[in-house]
């Protein structure tokens, strides 16, 4: 009696794993990546960047559709209570992204991408958690930027308008 329903479930397994379907929702285009400055976190953004490309195969350094990009950092400091007990540091990052066609010389797609977080801190710039939840904010911060402009990839066209052959950023 086990090994039937053993064998059912098997079959039902088989069934759904066989009804599923693994699309790439991304064109044909293969992307380079241009220069990224910005010392350490234009270095983390150049990887995650170039990481999520490669593992969806469309990364080709030899490719015409150039990715251009730029990240900043801003933090800010805001007091969210009435009693002023607690100080929070918002981090904002601002990742500047285009697509150019090197073989037109226009831009395909040109956004920013804003991410925000926060975190209580410690009252004194000594104590290294302050630090470490900076840097832990900004490496974040950078990964959800990189996967929105990942998931609005799919969607970019590969013509050019006339109107944006004159925004391609040097």
């Amino acid at each position: 009696m086990s090994k039937i329903k053993l064998l059912i479930l098997l079959l039902t397994s088989f069934f759904i794993f066989s009804c599923t379907n693994d699309q790439k929702n991304y064109s044909n285009h293969k992307y380079s990546l241009a220069y990224i400055g910005g010392e350490f976190d234009g270095l983390v953004l150049k990887n995650y960047l170039m990481g999520n490309l490669s593992n969806l195969e469309i990364y080709d350094k030899n490719s015409n559709f150039e990715i251009s990009a730029n990240i900043n950092h801003d933090s800010d400091l805001f007091i969210t209570n009435i009693d002023n007990t607690s100080d929070r540091r918002r981090i904002d990052t601002m990742l500047s992204i285009q697509i150019i066609d090197k073989k037109k010389n226009c831009s395909l797609y040109n956004e920013e991408i804003t991410v925000s977080q926060f975190y209580i801190f410690a009252s004194s710039d000594k104590f290294m958690s302050n630090q470490k939840a900076n840097a832990k904010i900004k490496k974040e911060n950078t990964q959800t930027a990189v996967r929105q402009f990942i998931n609005e990839l799919s969607s970019i066209k590969s013509k050019c308008n006339e109107k944006k052959k004159s925004n391609i950023i040097n």
